[in-house]
């Protein structure tokens, strides 16, 4: 774990050692302040030298502006190693998100992913930003404060040996207790965080179902949930203060006793004693920040554990390392060679069972089938977005594993069946599909998706800004502009699952039409609920159960397969119905 996020301090390591060295400095000059005030009151006062005081008094500030000017430096180098830190780490897991397969986001939620790439790393920055400071600060004046406490009288310094053991016990009995509660504590912001985004998500069936109440007493529940972890959490933190008062007075009035009684016998100066109540004071103060910095390091832990668990995560799909990156994808034909499928191991059922299927190249190829048949799983292993369990996929006539991932996906064009658009305008959601295509390429693809149709109604056109995830355009709109995105990237195979549902049957068979006269060399992969969108198609396959129950033109499904009939029987009684 630690190894790991070391990795992320590149680039800001001299400012971390920057910042130890003026942490350490500060410390040390402030040490010797009271040196000097003891002299100052033994020798000076004494003796009525009012240069010595004078000389002394000068040594004092120049100190006093030294460990400023210290302190200083270490919270600027601090900030900037911390912030810095945190940079590194969100660009880090960011990055490596982006190379997960769909299994590995399954196996967080995205709400925790989330949680981990923002609180978590929150927490870590400022860690090192305050352990910089504290960690080196607090450890210098501790030690070297109880060096000149001792030099000054080891008789006296006897009541260390009681407050100190005490300290200790309390504070490792404090980590102890709080270690698993902020545990806790993060595992209960990923499942408030996983409500709040389940319901913005889907706000729409929120109110659609009037669901309102509900939601908020989930979200209640989670929030409570998360109050109560974080007052057990913190609860102990706060009991830590008091305890350490106790401690740091107690340790005082005894000081104060026995420092009397040895001045009054002639044992000990007026002076040292201050000075010893000043170096007591810092002693103190050190094993409160010192145990306050252990208290922030137990979350800490907690949140490095799940930062590191993310970024030592082996993605489910990588490229073979011998794959050469020049190579190209030649053409779209696609092949399935005894191909099994499910999407976890330990699942006792196939989603795809000894699938055997061969597409030209240019061909276009419709699939039925139920809901729950494989139609997605199908397609979802062309472009590698899942990897077959069992045989071999193909295209191009190679391998899919054979090709990198960026090249494969480069060539194949899928528009969902859930759509997404991002937030910016409708043109740069087009240009997702091809940044580097012209004004003509942008209006021939929304020609060919029937996009422009709605286009020349927006305010601002191509340049009319969408909101998030595109609520602002309709469901057949949103569909229309997706596809217009997969056609700019001129791909080898274009893959549509079920993405015309929300759209009218004429402009569906406008949008087919446009496709044989637009994308001729691209191979057409079309899922449908509907018949009428692949009725025309070169191949219908009928699947049923994750298996290839038949496969051939409209006319010879409809002679000879029972499933392809009923469907399209079912279809056309419901248009006389309505018609």
């Amino acid at each position: 774990m630690l190894k790991t996020l070391a990795a992320q301090t590149k680039g800001y390591v001299k400012f971390i050692i920057l910042g130890v060295l003026c942490s350490g400095a500060e410390a040390v000059f402030e040490l010797f302040i009271p040196m000097l005030m003891s002299d100052i009151v033994d020798i000076g006062i004494a003796s009525g030298d009012t240069g010595f005081i004078m000389r002394e008094g000068a040594k004092m500030v120049a100190m006093a502006m030294a460990s400023l000017c210290f302190g200083l430096g270490s919270a600027i180098f601090s900030t900037i190693a911390g912030m810095g830190f945190g940079a590194n780490l969100r660009r880090a897991e960011y990055a490596h998100l982006q190379d997960f397969a769909f299994s590995n986001i399954e196996k967080f939620s995205t709400a925790s992913l989330i949680t981990r790439l923002t609180n978590d790393v929150n927490a870590l920055q400022m860690s090192l930003m305050m352990g910089i400071r504290l960690m080196v600060r607090s450890p210098v004046m501790l030690i070297a404060a109880l060096f000149f406490s001792i030099r000054i009288s080891a008789r006296l310094s006897g009541v260390f040996a009681f407050s100190l053991p005490v300290l200790a016990f309390v504070v490792a009995l404090i980590l102890v207790r709080a270690s698993p509660l902020f545990r806790a504590l993060q595992e209960n912001t990923d499942a408030l965080n996983l409500v709040v985004q389940e319901n913005l998500t889907g706000i729409r069936v929120v109110k659609s179902f009037v669901q309102e109440e509900r939601e908020k007493e989930k979200f209640s529940e989670k929030n409570q949930e998360l109050k109560q972890t974080s007052l057990k959490a913190f609860g102990m933190v706060v009991i830590n203060m008091p305890v350490m008062m106790l401690i740091v007075y107690s340790t005082m009035i005894a000081v104060m006793w026995l420092g009397g009684n040895m001045v009054h016998a002639g044992t000990l100066q007026t002076g040292d004693l201050m000075v010893y109540f000043t170096y007591i004071l810092q002693i103190m103060m050190s094993l409160m920040m010192v145990s306050m910095m252990f208290m922030m390091l137990t979350r800490s832990v907690a949140c490095a554990r799940r930062i590191a668990e993310v970024l030592n995560e082996v993605p489910a799909m990588r490229d073979n390392i011998n794959n050469n990156i020049n190579i190209t994808v030649p053409d779209g034909s696609v092949e399935f060679e005894n191909v099994f499928f499910r999407y976890h191991e330990n699942n006792s059922e196939w989603v795809l069972e000894n699938i055997n299927l061969k597409i030209k190249s240019g061909e276009t190829i419709g699939i039925l089938g139920g809901t729950g048949s494989g139609k997605s799983s199908l397609v979802s292993l062309i472009p590698r977005l899942y990897d077959a369990s069992q045989g071999v996929v193909r295209v191009g006539g190679k391998p899919v594993k054979d090709y990198p991932m960026e090249i494969l996906r480069g060539a194949v064009s899928m528009v969902l069946q859930k759509n997404t658009l991002f937030s910016g305008t409708i043109r740069e959601n087009l240009l997702w599909g091809n940044p580097d295509a012209s004004e003509d390429e942008i209006q021939a693809a929304c020609r060919a998706a029937c996009a422009d149709e709605f286009l020349k109604q927006m305010p601002d056109g191509l340049n009319t800004e969408l909101g998030q995830g595109g609520v602002n355009v309709s469901g057949g709109q949103k569909q229309r502009l997706c596809i217009a995105r997969a056609i700019l990237t001129k791909p080898k195979i274009l893959i549509l699952d079920d993405s015309t549902s929300a759209v009218d049957t004429a402009t569906d068979a406008k949008i087919r039409a446009a496709f044989r006269n637009e994308l001729k060399s691209a191979t057409k992969i079309i899922i449908a609920q509907r018949i009428a969108s692949v009725i025309d198609a070169d191949r219908i396959i009928v699947l049923d159960g994750g298996k290839i129950v038949d496969q051939g033109a409209h006319e010879e499904l409809l002679s000879r397969s029972e499933i392809y009939r009923d469907v399209y029987q079912s279809q056309m009684e419901g248009v006389s119905i309505n018609g």
